[in-house]
């Protein structure tokens, strides 16, 4: 039985003001700590992506083309982690820069900023580890739950975690098309497919041209090496976010929830949900840097609109709320977890427990929460 159906209504009540007291006091706070914090780290990206696309010029050297893709790799994880997935969940609208507003944000990926936000910032911020609602539960590819109908196809589930991850950011840009509804469960037409993939194709054209035609083009007879270097950096940081993100939510103890959790759900049920559905992994500095912060991952459900580098001040504030109230506290290092996540892709290949297929419910959802903009907004309308 999960601790969730345990506590009282005067607990839950509790927690959530313990929890609203935290954020209130950071948002009070926020300021020019912060803006130099998310300048110095842009600023150091740029760096990186000058020196990573400058030095595979030079890639008819074999030190000068490996160090270009390290540096370039580091760009594109820091872009997507650290800036991209941290600026558009408006963690830094209130400093009322352009080149950091949430919605304005285009980051170095293949994925739009409104299907993002959709997909991610609303859908899985709001209905986190909710079967049949937050879609970020196997992507439509993977089996990631006991209470999903097994079906043959996941018996690929090692293979297809592996391309998963392999090509995360295309993966990532077509979710909200829920391709999985069009060619396994028939409830989309074609029509609707092929609308619905013209801002995505969109976007995809513009960084495929950019890594793979335009920089090449520049490099003349060293077009193939920058080719290859662009196609690595790519893999690096597709591969590193997917780690980043599953270690964050498919440990083998962090739980998941029925659709009936989030019926009438108060402030303080919804904290306790993502504090049970997240999981945290340990490390320095830089791990916490090129992981976005989401090493902090409970934190991070908890305050999403909150500037991602105070986590690591908030976690043992959250930790001691989790003991006050005999709550987990999932965390562990970066290898345990990722252990774990692979046991559970593993285990749930194979046929188990599952009475009900993933499809069909989010259609209905995202017409409503289309216009939604930010996980601030999202945050705005769970406090009222």
């Amino acid at each position: 039985m999960s601790i969730f159906s345990t506590l009282t209504a005067e607990q839950f009540e509790t927690i959530g003001q313990e929890l609203d007291a935290i954020r209130n006091r950071e948002l009070a706070d926020l300021g020019e700590k912060d803006e130099k914090y998310i300048r110095t780290v842009v600023k150091r990206q740029r760096q990186l992506e000058v020196a990573g696309r400058g030095l595979l010029m030079l890639g008819f050297l074999p030190p000068a083309w490996l160090a270009g893709v390290a540096c370039l790799s580091a760009s594109k994880i820091i872009d997507n982690m650290e800036i991209g997935h941290n600026v558009m969940h408006g963690q830094y609208d209130w400093m009322g820069d352009s080149t950091l507003n949430s919605k304005k944000f285009d980051w170095d990926n293949t994925c739009t900023n409104k299907n993002w936000k959709l997909t991610h910032n609303f859908e899985h911020h709001t209905y986190t580890n909710v079967l049949d609602m937050d879609h970020d539960i196997g992507y439509g590819l993977l089996r990631m739950s006991e209470d999903q109908e097994w079906e043959p196809r996941f018996l690929l589930n090692p293979v297809l975690s592996v391309l998963l991850a392999t090509f995360f950011q295309h993966f990532v840009a077509v979710q909200n098309l829920k391709l999985e509804d069009y060619l396994i469960y028939k409830t989309k037409t074609k029509e609707e497919l092929k609308e619905e993939f013209k801002p995505v194709w969109k976007k995809m054209r513009k960084q495929l041209a950019k890594d793979y035609l335009l920089f090449p083009a520049l490099a003349g007879p060293f077009a193939p090496l920058v080719f290859a270097g662009n196609m690595s950096a790519n893999v690096v940081r597709n591969l590193w976010s997917c780690v980043v993100i599953f270690n964050g939510h498919f440990p083998e103890d962090v739980e998941q929830f029925p659709e009936s959790v989030v019926e009438n759900e108060t402030r303080g049920q919804w904290y306790v949900r993502q504090m049970l559905g997240s999981a945290n992994f340990e490390g320095g500095r830089l791990m916490h840097l090129m992981s976005g912060n989401l090493s902090f991952q409970i934190e991070h459900h908890l305050f999403p609109d909150l500037p991602a580098h105070r986590y690591a001040r908030l976690s043992p504030e959250v930790r001691a709320i989790c003991e006050k109230h005999g709550l987990p506290y999932h965390t562990g290092s970066f290898i345990g977890q990722s252990v774990s996540t692979w046991k559970r892709i593993m285990k749930l290949s194979l046929p188990g427990k599952g009475n009900k297929k993933g499809n069909g419910p989010l259609k209905g959802l995202r017409a409503k929460v289309v216009s939604l903009t930010s996980t601030t907004e999202v945050e705005t309308r769970k406090a009222a």
